[in-house]
């Protein structure tokens, strides 16, 4: 089933302002922002609304990206359903130890699972600010990127007609397997990478949380994460190798790993359920050299993939999608040049930060289990200092929590 906004575009070809490709957080933030400022622009998704409204994703929002959300009005709903989060716990060796990041920084986190703000989002820029935005759109093509006028077609999902909308620039936020990167020029589609070497089985399960925050656990047998998602779902995770079955972890495996690997003393008995989302994610990363190639401009893990070592992804597609934002609109109602001339430096730098902490965190939570006895040492180190020193644990809070990082 497929869905449009109240003012879908018709005929073959058409013209907006801007096209947004991807209705994630990024995308929809992106269109909301131009429809605030008048600006005529169309987004273009491949799965329905009711998929995009449902996937389950990520569901850490940094203090700052909920601000920055609530200046441009698109937090209608998230004051009410967010969880606020204050403090983290970390067991190893047996033993618990909180970091309570909000006595030490005055900042917090919240808990709002992605498919939460993508249905806020969605609602706010197609209901509220009648943007318009096509559902379940086939073979998406970008063309005349480097030209001023370029344009974009798609399949449409009701006729099969392949529509053409020219524009004046295309906002690429469809995410790691999209179409946007892949039309960078050869020349300019230069991108780094880093595999962790390490797998994490991602698991959601009908039960209550087991602690009243987010918990990390090292051990021997390897890392595993305990993060809320409401009174009801947890989601859990499980260091496993690379490329590991799903179907390899039953029930009755996932949750004898889970209270081994998180157990502690003095800690509550998970609460188990059952099983709703079992499937393995590879831990690496990516950056593109630049966002931004002619009228082509990328945003979230279009241009650049953060493992969820340390629950980036979202909030870094949200820096994007203001800054994109803010920019299309400066150019394309002033005139104004000057934020798409900045915009990739500026998305780079606070990205480049989150990847330096990601393979921090990494060794943090992996060495342990790595089997060489000098890591495991060294995450055994760093675990000490986090606990001993006031200033460690207020430097690990600030890039947690996203308030260290630059740009």
């Amino acid at each position: 089933m497929t869905a449009a906004s109240p003012h879908p575009g018709s005929g073959a070809r058409g013209r907006r302002r801007v096209v947004v490709v991807g209705a994630g957080p990024a995308g929809l933030t992106v269109g909301a922002v131009l429809r605030a400022a008048g600006v005529d622009c169309l987004v273009l998704e491949t799965e329905s609304r009711e998929f995009i409204e449902r996937r389950p994703r990520a569901g850490v929002l940094e203090e700052w990206a909920v601000r920055g959300l609530e200046r441009r009005g698109l937090t209608r709903n998230l004051p009410a359903r967010a969880q606020r989060h204050t403090e983290c716990e970390f067991r190893f060796a047996g033993e618990r130890h909180r970091l309570r990041y909000t006595e030490l920084t005055g900042q917090h986190h919240y808990v709002y699972p992605q498919q939460f703000l993508v249905t806020d989002l969605v609602r706010e820029y197609a209901d509220v600010r009648g943007g318009a935005i096509r559902f379940g759109v086939r073979d998406v093509r970008l063309n005349d990127l480097e030209s001023d006028r370029p344009s974009v077609s798609y399949l449409c999902p009701e006729s099969g007609e392949r529509r053409v909308v020219e524009c004046e620039f295309v906002a690429g936020c469809d995410g790691a397997h999209g179409v946007t990167r892949t039309a960078l020029p050869a020349g300019r589609a230069g991108l780094s990478r880093y595999d962790y070497g390490v797998g994490w089985l991602a698991l959601l399960a009908e039960a209550p949380p087991s602690c009243d925050c987010v918990v990390f656990g090292m051990h021997p047998r390897g890392f595993a994460g305990h993060m809320q998602r409401g009174p009801d779902v947890t989601r859990y995770y499980l260091q496993c190798p690379p490329g590991d079955d799903p179907a390899d972890w039953p029930h009755d495996r996932v949750w004898t790993e889970l209270r081994e690997r998180l157990g502690a003393r003095g800690a509550p008995p998970l609460r188990e359920g059952r099983l709703i989302e079992k499937r393995v994610l590879g831990m690496h990363g990516y950056v593109v050299t630049s966002m931004v190639s002619g009228r082509l401009c990328l945003a979230g893990d279009a241009a650049h993939l953060t493992a969820p070592i340390a629950a980036k992804g979202m909030n870094l597609a949200l820096h994007d999608a203001f800054l994109l934002g803010d920019a299309l609109v400066a150019r394309l109602t002033e005139g104004d040049e000057r934020g798409l001339a900045g915009y990739s430096a500026a998305c780079l730098a606070r990205v480049w930060d989150c990847q330096e902490f990601s393979q921090w965190l990494s060794e943090v939570y992996h060495g342990t289990a790595s089997g060489d006895p000098y890591r495991a040492g060294l995450t055994q180190a760093r675990l000490r200092r986090l606990f001993a020193s006031r200033t460690a644990a207020t430097a690990f809070a600030e890039q947690y929590l996203g308030t260290a990082a630059t740009g």
